[in-house]
């Protein structure tokens, strides 16, 4: 969808804005959703300094939250919990979830 959302934009530049956040009246162009998107993506992997450094995607796991062994190993599960973004499903099968690697490469980690 993302890279879906950058080629439409090539294409169309600045000529087709939609509304971001949908409701707020704020026009944005599909480039601006396309990085949007990946932000929203890859923040789900990345330590959150307002919940102590806590990553979302390890959910309530202390272990793998605090203990220095485990904290900086991100596991890529294959489906997300749709309010906190814990990681929930198979760990072992990286799937789609490892396209983010490609998102943070390409938007430098937010």
């Amino acid at each position: 969808m993302i890279e879906s959302l950058q080629k439409y934009h090539a294409y169309l530049g600045d000529r087709l804005q939609v509304e971001l956040p949908t409701g707020s009246g704020q026009p944005a162009t599909l480039d601006v959703v396309a990085a949007e998107i990946a932000t929203r993506l890859i923040r789900i992997f990345l330590p959150d300094e307002a919940e102590g450094g806590r990553r979302p995607v390890l959910g309530g796991v202390d272990l793998f939250q605090t203990d220095p062994l485990w904290r900086d190993h991100i596991l890529f599960y294959g489906y997300f919990h749709g309010d906190n973004g814990t990681g929930i499903g198979a760990s072992h099968q990286t799937g789609w979830t490892a396209l983010v690697a490609r998102l943070i490469q390409e938007y430098g980690g937010v």
